[in-house]
């Protein structure tokens, strides 16, 4: 688990909160990588889009339509922040296949700030829009009365848990797909294996640039449906 160490940037010593680590400098590119694709590579606005362009374009495109068929047309003023949450979440996946990187999605404190705020953010944003009528959405009117009480309390819980599963969905996801290729990597010094070994590694690569993928997917379209959630409670 040497991978998901977080150290200095500089120095050996000992990690506080104002440190600049390796996890300070993979954030940072993913910002870069992000800002060079939607700011830079964009500048140009050409009728003909460069590759840098169609990239961008495509992700607008779809993410712009996620929030749309999820949310509605009342989403879409929130599109801005699901859009910086998946690019970023992508970037961060996918900087992390580089050897000798670092995978900061990997680690629950860089999830759960992103979990927790999108929590926090549907929460406000649902009482701000609906007051009290937000509350509605744990009181499940379609079941019978003596019922109700009970899902009540149910979702309830369901409600603030939804933080920490959204966060750790993520961060495990990421954790285990590295360790198991870590793991076969191990096996190629073994010269009867090594073969082997190095087939895993790059099916195991293969799969793993999907699941960096799919995981900004699913975080995002699960953004888009607390939002949902939030904007239309009695739905």
């Amino acid at each position: 688990m040497d991978q998901f160490i977080v150290s200095p940037l500089f120095g050996d010593g000992p990690v506080h909160w104002y440190t600049i680590t390796n996890v300070t400098l993979w954030l940072a590119l993913a910002v870069v990588g992000v800002t060079l694709l939607l700011v830079v590579g964009t500048r140009g606005r050409a009728v003909v889009p460069s590759r840098g362009q169609s990239v961008a374009e495509l992700a607008y495109g779809f993410i712009y339509k996620m929030v749309e068929d999820v949310t509605g047309k009342d989403g879409l003023r929130y599109f801005p922040y699901i859009m910086t949450l998946f690019m970023f979440i992508v970037f961060a996946n996918f900087l992390g296949l580089i050897p000798m990187s670092f995978t900061t999605t990997s680690h629950i404190a860089v999830t759960a700030v992103l979990g927790f705020g999108v929590f926090f953010a549907v929460t406000i944003i649902g009482f701000v829009k609906n007051g009290a009528g937000f509350l509605s959405l744990f009181w499940v009117s379609a079941a019978p009365l003596p019922l109700r009480p009970v899902l009540a309390v149910i979702e309830l819980i369901s409600y603030f848990v939804r933080p920490v599963s959204h966060s750790i969905r993520l961060a495990g996801n990421l954790m285990a797909g590295h360790a198991v290729i870590k793991v076969f990597a191990g096996f190629a010094a073994i010269a009867a294996l090594s073969p082997i070994s190095i087939l895993a590694v790059t099916a195991i690569y293969g799969l793993e640039v999907l699941v960096s993928f799919i995981q900004a997917y699913v975080f995002t379209i699960l953004t888009c449906v607390y939002l949902k959630d939030a904007l239309h409670p009695h739905h």
